[in-house]
C-alpha cells in the first residue's frame, strides 16, 4: 500500500472505526480477493466488539500489498458514504503532495564517479 493511502487510513481511523466496517460483506470480499487470509478473518472475528474488529482490520490492511487500498474501497459497497470519504481524502492527499524537482547532475558529478 502506498504511503499516501496509509496516511488516509490513519487520518480517518476514528471515523472508520465508528462505522463498524466489518459487518456485512467487507471481510468476505477482502478474503475472496486475497487481501485477507483465513487467519486474518479468524483473528478479526475473535475481537469482542465491532470497533475492535474494525480497528484490527485497519491495522492489517496497510501491510497487505499494493492493491489493498483499492480492494478495500471496492469492498465498501454497503458503505458508499465511507467509500466516497476515503476517495475524497485520497484525492486531497494527492494534491497536497509537494512537487519534486528532478535534478540532473553533470556526468562528472554522477554518483558512480563520486564513489
Amino acid at each position: 500500500m502506498e504511503a499516501r493511502d496509509k496516511q488516509v487510513l490513519r487520518s480517518l481511523r476514528l471515523e472508520l472505526g465508528a462505522e463498524v466496517l466489518v459487518e456485512g460483506l467487507v471481510l468476505q470480499y477482502l478474503y475472496q480477493e486475497g487481501i485477507l487470509t483465513e487467519n486474518h478473518i479468524q483473528e478479526i472475528n475473535a475481537q469482542t466488539t465491532g470497533l475492535r474488529k474494525t480497528m484490527l482490520l485497519l491495522d492489517i490492511l496497510p501491510s497487505r500489498g499494493p492493491k489493498a487500498f483499492d480492494t478495500f474501497l471496492d469492498s465498501l459497497q454497503e458503505f458508499p458514504w465511507v467509500r466516497e470519504k476515503l476517495k475524497k481524502a485520497r484525492e486531497e492527499a494527492m494534491t497536497d503532495l509537494p512537487a519534486v524537482a528532478i535534478i540532473r547532475l553533470p556526468r562528472e558529478l554522477s554518483l558512480p564517479t563520486l564513489l
